[in-house]
């Protein structure tokens, strides 16, 4: 498989040839299967496949625009010719639930998945066992998301193809994120923590863990990292300078208020009636 990532690398995407096109479907199909991923996780330490994204950035210039199905069918669109979508059957065990949602090529989503209308799973993406992905969901290019995850109705992951080397947005095993929330620029959200509802988490918003009376932000090239088993919720504090003080001025900040429990596994259950 490293020959035909190798080779197609090699190709200049202006002018792809019957064969680059041949290996870029074959290459595809392996993100499908799962057993190509964007990133990794090594010894806990997770790692950007920089050539899954470079073979992603290549499918977008070798392609050129068509439309897709004919003019007035429910499902047509206009897009590069390198970036079909999805098409899933019963056999596969995934469920998706109708109502506007696209599942783009080069992605993966595995049995046991439930997607609800509309949402969006867009290329390079990996959805693990037994998650759910609520209405108006976004899992952007090429982030990570584990099993058992539920993220809630207007929930934005965000996507990472460049730079190459940078980390995508990962969330692990268990993790329950709350409604309208949006965790973006690679933030790392490990395993059984708990995003309340209308949280942002970004590269340039620090954390503020009340339980162990540290702050934790991006520092260098190591991305935001949520601990394992954190309950974040939005919250604010007072906004420096005397115009801020003048006027009772708050900036929004992210708290860690306390650390899972059995109370918080009985609130955050996926309701397993629907699947």
């Amino acid at each position: 498989m490293h020959d035909v990532i190798s080779t197609l690398l090699a190709a200049d995407p202006a002018s792809p040839t019957p064969d680059d096109f041949r290996r870029l479907s074959l290459l595809f199909g392996e993100l499908r299967r799962g057993a190509l991923r964007a990133a990794a996780c090594l010894d806990g330490t997770w790692q950007a496949n920089i050539e899954v994204k470079q073979i992603i950035l290549w499918a977008f210039k070798a392609g050129v625009l068509q439309d897709i199905g004919a003019h007035g069918e429910v499902f047509a669109f206009t897009d590069k010719h390198t970036l079909p979508v999805q098409h899933f059957s019963a056999e596969s065990g995934r469920r998706i639930v109708p109502g506007g949602t696209t599942v783009r090529d080069g992605s993966f989503v595995a049995p046991g998945v439930i997607v609800m209308p509309p949402a969006y799973i867009n290329i390079g993406a990996y959805v693990d066992e037994q998650t759910l992905v609520d209405s108006h969901a976004l899992v952007g290019s090429c982030a990570q998301i584990g099993k058992r995850v539920h993220l809630s109705a207007g929930v934005q992951i965000g996507g990472v193809l460049e730079p190459v080397g940078a980390v995508p947005v990962i969330i692990e095993d268990d993790v329950m994120v709350g409604g309208n929330s949006g965790i973006y620029e690679g933030t790392i959200v490990r395993q059984r923590a708990v995003i309340g509802t209308g949280v942002i988490l970004n590269a340039s918003t620090p954390v503020y863990d009340c339980v162990y009376g540290r702050i934790l932000r991006r520092s260098g090239d190591a991305p935001l990292e949520i601990p394992a088993n954190a309950v974040v919720v939005a919250g604010s504090r007072p906004a420096r300078g005397d115009f801020a003080g003048e006027h009772g001025l708050q900036m929004y900040t992210p708290l860690i208020i306390k650390y899972r429990d059995d109370k918080t596994d009985a609130a955050t259950a996926l309701e397993e009636s629907l699947r």
